[in-house]
């Protein structure tokens, strides 16, 4: 579905990203682990249009979308639920909903869309005349979640998402991460929680001072000893 290849990215002289290729299967669960300062968060940006890459190639299907500036990249069906959540904080529940449907692509099934992310988060039905800002940490989550799910994407990017979550919410987000891919969304997650992501992963990478290091299924990096002592301590 996704195919990223020799990718390079930089911050003036600074290089962010080194020649990285991944590919995304449709239907699958791809996490992408690494430190703070890995390229994370910039191959993730890079993706979905906010980031100008230096050279290489990002291919959705058979498209070529390096370079495309973000709005046509999420019209083309690929989401982003970004790191800090990012959601209007002045606008309420709805209003913040309504946002993510404003894109061609979402328009005509708005509604039904509407409807199945309250049945994915009942928590916001009962807030939808509520602040964003006044919500907490979890619920903005559930809301920046249903907002770009209203934007009807083949593809979500999930950035860092169990981020300043209690633990038990975090048990909750990954359910809901887990029912999404049932149902056959194609998901990239970038996450801090490595054991978490890896086990719900079918592919997984590491990425190391903006270089892919390791590949391979997220049952065999989580069995593998670099990444159990990098990563999860043991």
């Amino acid at each position: 579905m996704l195919t990223v290849t020799d990718l390079d990215l930089f911050y003036g002289d600074a290089q962010a990203l080194d020649g990285v290729s991944l590919t995304v299967r449709a239907g699958t669960t791809t996490a992408i682990v690494g430190a703070n300062g890995a390229g994370k968060t910039s191959l993730i940006r890079t993706i979905a249009g906010i980031l100008r890459p230096s050279g290489g190639s990002i291919r959705l299907g058979e498209r070529e979308i390096a370079g495309l500036p973000s709005h046509t990249v999420c019209n083309l069906g690929i989401g982003q639920v970004a790191e800090g959540r990012q959601i209007f904080p002045s606008l309420s529940v709805r209003e913040n909903l309504e946002m993510g449907a404003v894109i061609p692509r979402a328009r005509a099934d708005a509604a039904r869309t509407y409807d199945r992310v309250l049945a994915l988060f009942p928590r916001l039905e009962e807030r939808l005349g509520q602040a964003a800002g006044t919500l907490s940490g979890g619920e903005q989550q559930m809301l920046a979640i249903g907002r770009c799910l209203m934007g009807k994407p083949d593809l979500i990017m999930f950035d860092e998402p169990s981020l300043g979550l209690a633990p038990a919410l975090v048990q909750e987000l990954f359910r809901t991460v887990r029912t999404l891919a049932a149902e056959g969304m194609t998901i990239i997650l970038v996450e801090q929680n490595v054991a978490a992501s890896l086990k719900l992963a079918s592919h997984a990478y590491v990425l190391e001072n903006g270089r892919i290091v390791l590949s391979g299924s997220g049952a065999a990096l989580l069995d593998d000893p670099a990444v159990k002592q990098a990563y999860l301590g043991l």
